[in-house]
């Protein structure tokens, strides 16, 4: 997921949250909010994007101003957008606690009870009332953290980077980095979202879910057909025969630049997997939806094989491990093996972590 990509997330939340604030102002004769036939507002409420925003209107300036930094914040008198504000709300169903859950039908009324517990997203636990037990509501601010730049970094000048990596146009094709495995989700959760809606406009039905790649799905992607290739691009080689570097990674102790960039680069820049895959090692690592464990292929199924677990902030940090693949511009030839395994702690955010999106196939064969 590229920059630019990332940023129509912001903008659609940033875009959603100010339409919401108008629509709660209820300033005349704007509909922010979808109406019946009957001219109200439905419930729960919808967004009208059709509506065009009175920029001139002085109630709506109110509105507006308070999305901006307060005056005290600002630098140079600059308003910008408080990215504090930028928070995105989606609910999942959690089908692994569903799962675990039994449910006892009373043939003889007609009804049925829930039998069992379901950890909630504080990690306490409550008794299962109904299906609504199962449904988890998470609300996350979704800007990517510009300041791991110089956090990650100590004695080195990278202020550049935290000021225009994600906002500048000249790094729009670069890959997002910064976000968190949870923002990841949320991504893919709003880009889902995204997608169905357009189709539904025109008659067509709702795609799979894009998501994050299991570990296992990642390294089949990455090995491109190739099964025992130690790099996507097939033998043990990370030069040409020309002497190019075929990736961007760390290839010497205290040099960056010989492979052609210092810090993550351009997506595509360089050849693709047998799958018509980019990127696969080297630039940025990538998030997997897999929680990680150093014994994880031992007791994985061998169909699908997944290992998950949805740690609580109470949960202790080795819960909250999940597993990263690919290597990144700051590391070494070994992570970018299509078998290397390392872990990355799930609120945690880094300037060579970035993630994909996939969706699961429909139907039986490939």
């Amino acid at each position: 997921i590229t920059n630019n990509k990332y940023r129509q997330f912001v903008y659609w939340v940033r875009d959603s949250i100010l339409r919401t604030k108008l629509g709660d102002a209820g300033i005349p004769d704007r509909e922010y909010f979808v109406v019946d036939d009957d001219g109200n507002v439905r419930e729960p409420y919808v967004i009208n994007w059709g509506e065009k925003i009175d920029r001139n209107d002085e109630a709506t300036k109110e509105v507006i101003e308070e999305m901006y930094y307060p005056p005290e914040e600002r630098f140079n008198g600059k308003k910008q957008i408080d990215v504090r504000k930028l928070n995105y709300s989606y609910y999942w169903v959690d089908y692994q606690s569903a799962a675990k859950v039994n449910y006892v039908q009373d043939y003889e009324t007609g009804t049925g009870r829930y039998v069992g517990q379901v950890t909630n997203l504080d990690g306490s636990r409550t008794d299962v009332r109904d299906r609504s037990s199962f449904i988890k509501h998470i609300v996350i601010n979704i800007y990517p953290d510009t300041l791991c730049w110089i956090r990650d970094f100590t004695y080195s000048f990278n202020d550049p980077m935290a000021d225009l990596y994600f906002w500048h146009p000249s790094f729009d094709d670069y890959p997002v980095v910064g976000v968190s495995w949870t923002q990841a989700n949320a991504f893919s959760h709003w880009r889902t979202d995204y997608m169905n809606t357009a189709l539904r406009k025109n008659g067509i039905v709702d795609v799979m879910a894009y998501r994050l790649p299991l570990e296992t799905e990642w390294e089949y992607a990455a090995r491109g057909g190739l099964d025992l290739s130690m790099y996507p691009w097939g033998g043990p080689y990370t030069r040409n025969y020309e002497g190019c570097f075929l990736a961007n990674f760390k290839p010497l102790r205290g040099n960056y630049i010989d492979d052609g960039n210092v810090y993550a680069g351009k997506v595509g820049s360089y050849e693709p997997n047998e799958y018509g895959l980019y990127d696969m090692a080297g630039n940025v690592a990538e998030w997997t939806r897999c929680a990680y464990h150093p014994s994880a292929y031992i007791f994985q199924h061998d169909l699908q094989p997944n290992y998950e677990y949805n740690a609580t902030p109470q949960d202790p940090p080795v819960l909250k491990r999940k597993v990263i693949r690919g290597g990144s511009w700051k590391d070494i030839s070994y992570f970018l093996q299509t078998s290397t395994r390392d872990f990355e702690y799930q609120d945690s955010t880094k300037p060579y972590v970035g993630f994909r999106n996939v969706r699961s196939y429909i139907g039986a064969q490939l």
